[in-house]
């Protein structure tokens, strides 16, 4: 059985081949494998975000489907649809690429409301439903998204209800001077655009996930979970208009997700306890997605990981 720094390495080093630095957005996927949950990546077009995800699946071995989101996409071209058989003069299933191990549902947002609902029962129930049967989808199964932060011209938000269902939102930003070097010399040539091996698999994963549920997490830090996330409903309670800065805070999901991640998070750096550090390390990508601004807060440019800074520095952080 593999330990988490030397399972954590292997990858990384694979998937080094293809993408340069990310090595935060790399490591936080890593938890998201773990710990069971999806992801949603946020940048600017070429920043290698599909790159990225393709990359993971390669060095993880396991099944990969691409989904380019467009407004005229169909429920169906995502899920699947009953296909007549002349042969037998019966409906089949055809199932759609959402029946793979990992879906890249790239730009998500530029599909309309009812093709991005057609992922809220995948992503929740790991199942669809294809002509009123219910399907179960492979296991592990996870969604990576990407979406596009400055364009809005032809894109659909997504609803709260589907953001809430992402464990992490990753903002993916430029590459270092140096880094951008390296790529340059790495790839000038189309001929050296690398290959890579499977370096681990989802039948591995699926058995580091034991590993990962013996690290332990005190009452204490359980405590400070709840703490930090209910504080952000205490400030959408706020009943002065003019100050509130959230309309709602974040939901139960939140207190879910960073026990969960933080303890796969702990897994990969060869802790086995999770610690308030990783609690308030992980909190941004976690909470920012599930916070809704109030207008006058978003006027006066206030951020999501703004209130999020706000709250875990003035919530008193446990002994230790």
């Amino acid at each position: 059985m593999s330990t988490g720094p030397a399972w954590s390495q292997k990858l990384r080093d694979e998937i080094g081949k293809a993408v340069v630095g990310q090595d935060a957005a790399v490591e936080r996927m890593l938890v998201a494998l773990l710990a069971g949950g999806h992801v949603l990546l946020e940048g600017l077009p070429g920043l290698a975000k599909t790159l990225l995800v393709r990359s993971l699946a390669s060095a993880l071995g396991v099944q990969f489907e691409r989904i380019q989101f467009t407004p005229d996409l169909l429920p169906s071209d995502v899920v699947g649809t009953m296909v007549f058989q002349p042969k037998t003069g019966e409906f089949s299933p055809h199932r759609g690429p959402i029946f793979a191990n990992l879906v890249l549902a790239d730009e998500i947002n530029r599909a309309p409301a009812k093709v991005q609902s057609a992922l809220l029962e995948a992503m929740q129930e790991r199942q669809v439903t294809i002509g009123g049967q219910t399907h179960p989808l492979p296991s592990p199964f996870f969604v990576m998204a990407t979406q596009n932060p400055i364009e809005q011209e032809g894109t659909y938000p997504l609803p709260e209800a589907q953001t809430d269902r992402f464990l992490f939102k990753l903002l993916v930003g430029y590459p270092s001077a140096v880094q951008e070097a390296t790529m340059m010399q790495r790839w000038g040539q189309v001929t050296q655009q690398p290959t890579l091996a499977a370096v681990s698999s989802g039948a591995e994963l699926l058995e580091l996930r034991s590993e990962v549920d013996r690290v332990h997490v005190s009452p204490v830090v359980q405590h400070y979970i709840l703490t930090l996330v209910r504080a952000t409903r205490t400030l959408a309670d706020n009943p002065e208009i003019s100050t509130r800065k959230l309309n709602f805070g974040a939901s139960p999901r939140a207190s879910l997700a960073l026990y969960q991640a933080g303890r796969s998070l702990a897994w990969l750096r060869g802790m086995d306890y999770l610690s308030p550090a990783l609690v308030q390390e992980l909190a941004p990508d976690i909470l920012r997605h599930r916070l809704g601004l109030t207008y006058e807060a978003e006027a006066q440019e206030v951020t999501s990981d703004a209130v999020i800074s706000q709250v875990v520095s003035t919530t008193p952080v446990p002994p230790a």
